[in-house]
């Protein structure tokens, strides 16, 4: 039984496919076309995740997508009624999602009148729920999803056991902690899709002193079943205007409209244009707008908790990339175990979707834990050597060695250990938008001037944004406060006082890091790097940062080489090559 799960016409569309209730492939549109976030039908996606199965589109018996048109169908007409512009945009939107099966048969120069799968719609939430519950190793726990918004709902929660998920509530249009925290950074002068990071990162340097002002803008609502929001209206324009996504068709770049009104700058001052340097000002906004934030995230699991008498909690949708506010579960709610999927974004859902039809609607057990994050393409050692040749680096002074794999493990750390900066493309590409050790960039953590150093030479980003610390798990509570796994980077814990000298470069400013739990079933040549560097500096951690520079992370070989002869790196370890300048 193979089932296609597809996100498309939305934000991070991806595909993924399901054989038999096991995950083969997976993989976001933007690794393909090189367009971060990239929207529209994910045609390349599709084609790989096929490939990978050793399947055709004639092999499909179901096809999985995350939106359902009748989700919540009285709200949307109520809206449609009342804002005609924004009833044109749901009219168009329908019309995407009802020629999904034209547009995958367009991909493939198929007939889709020949295609043989059933097409299922599943609602946009109870596909993030799934793509978490199902890939955990849970038979019995607690629900949340919070995004922006997906088939007119924000947020939603309840309870998974066994293949079942039984839904308790939802958040409706327009309340939403997610266009909450989108709004905000508009107002603050981040105004990409996805930017909403960057305000995680600045709020460290702040303090929250207008938190007041934003336990005004959402508020506690005490009759969602108990455990839901509000948002104070005023400060926002989507409920007059429609939220809806748009991009350009020639490079598929995401753009949400400008979603804060006038109120929101009479409440917190003057709106800060991108151009304009960051004031004192803006980092303690930040500061309150993540404060304020978790306040009622960790409210809502806290009381989610109380409801079900669970002690483990999946998370998903835009919201559980908050990995400060994950971090403060343990503390915060009687949770004691976590799981966040690689891609709890909107680029889950493909995933997600397959599941919930696996389970839901099959009604198949469950036989799948996902405990890695490697489900994209992967290059054969002759594919890395073509492109290596083609590039004919040899020519232009650069150095080439094919060596055993513990002999690059020892020189590749000894390139870090040295100070140098080194690239790392192994295996197969990470699923989601954190680059865990097989598309990375490696430095030491060591130095306290390598933050610096990389963001000069290499990514060109903010200098409030922090890099990330890889760590071999068995040392996870050596150095960190906390010692539950996070191998998907999603959970920020402090790192102990005493070992902050010892790692400084990925310690952020509050004394916190985005850690990497690695071990060695789950990533046994980046456990062996990391290991082989302890072995030189008695440090357990390196410094991980995805391989890219401004563009979507590499994943072809032919990427990888490109991105590091235009950049200032040191040494590139592609596969078992490793190319260093002479």
């Amino acid at each position: 039984m193979n089932i296609l799960g597809i996100n498309a016409y939305h934000g991070n569309a991806s595909a993924a496919i399901v054989c038999d209730g096991r995950l083969v492939a997976a993989v976001e549109e933007e690794r393909f076309n090189r367009v971060k976030y990239a929207a529209g039908f994910p045609a390349q996606a599709i084609r790989y995740c096929l490939r990978e199965a050793g399947l055709t589109l004639a092999d499909i018996h179901h096809v999985a997508v995350p939106r359902n048109q009748y989700a919540r169908l009285a709200t949307k007409l109520f809206y449609a009624l009342r804002m005609p512009s924004f009833a044109r945009e749901r009219v168009r939107a329908i019309a995407k999602f009802t020629g999904i099966p034209e547009a995958l048969a367009r991909a493939f120069d198929a007939d889709a009148k020949k295609l043989r799968a059933k097409f299922h719609r599943v609602e946009h939430h109870q596909a993030h729920l799934a793509s978490s519950f199902y890939c955990s190793p849970f038979e019995r726990t607690a629900l949340l999803s919070a995004d922006g918004l997906g088939d007119f709902a924000s947020t939603m929660w309840g309870v998974g056991q066994g293949h079942r998920m039984l839904i308790d509530g939802a958040v409706a249009f327009p309340h939403s902690l997610g266009l909450f925290y989108t709004t905000v950074t508009q107002y603050l002068g981040f105004l990409k899709f996805g930017d909403e990071y960057k305000v995680m990162g600045l709020a460290a340097y702040g303090q929250p002193e207008q938190l007041e002002a934003f336990r005004d803008i959402v508020r506690f609502d005490s009759h969602s079943n108990g455990n839901g929001f509000r948002l104070g209206l005023d400060y926002f324009t989507h409920h007059r205007t429609g939220p809806e996504m748009s991009w350009a068709e020639t490079d598929k770049t995401p753009m949400l409209g400008t979603m804060f009104s006038a109120e929101l700058a009479r409440r917190l001052g003057p709106v800060r244009a991108p151009e304009e340097p960051l004031e004192q000002r803006h980092r303690n906004l930040a500061a309150s707008l993540q404060a304020r934030l978790e306040e009622v995230y960790l409210g809502m699991l806290k009381k989610l908790a109380e409801r079900t008498k669970l002690k483990a909690v999946c998370l998903a949708g835009g919201v559980a990339f908050n990995c400060v506010a994950n971090g403060k579960i343990f503390d915060a709610t009687p949770f004691e175990q976590v799981y966040v999927h690689p891609a709890a974004g909107d680029g889950g859902l493909a995933v997600g979707a397959a599941f919930y039809v696996w389970h839901e609607i099959l009604g198949k057990p469950r036989s799948f834990v996902m405990n890695h994050a490697y489900w994209g393409p992967g290059y054969s050692h002759e594919e890395i050597r073509r492109a290596i040749d083609a590039r004919n680096i040899a020519r232009d002074g650069y150095a080439i060695a094919e060596l055993p794999e513990r002999d690059l493990m020892r020189r590749a750390a000894a390139i870090i250990a040295d100070g140098k900066i080194l690239g790392w493309f192994q295996g197969r590409a990470e699923w989601g938008p954190r680059a865990l050790g097989n598309r990375s960039i490696v430095a030491d953590p060591r130095r306290p001037e390598m933050k610096e150093i990389l963001n000069r030479r290499i990514k060109h980003r903010e200098v409030f944004r922090p890099f990330a610390p890889s760590i071999l798990a068995e040392f996870t509570a050596e150095y960190f406060e906390k010692s539950h796994s996070s191998p998907f980077m999603t959970l920020a814990y402090a790192v102990r006082p005493e070992k902050r000298e010892k790692i400084p470069a990925p310690t952020h400013v509050d004394g916190t890091g985005r850690l990497q739990t690695v071990t060695r079933e789950a990533n046994p040549g980046y456990h062996a790097l990391i290991s082989a560097f302890r072995d030189l500096t008695g440090v357990p951690v390196v410094l991980n940062t995805s391989f890219n520079d401004n563009e979507p992370i590499v994943c072809r070989p032919e990427e990888a080489i490109d991105c590091f002869l235009r950049t200032q790196m040191d040494a590139l370890a592609l596969g078992n090559f490793l190319i260093t300048k002479s």
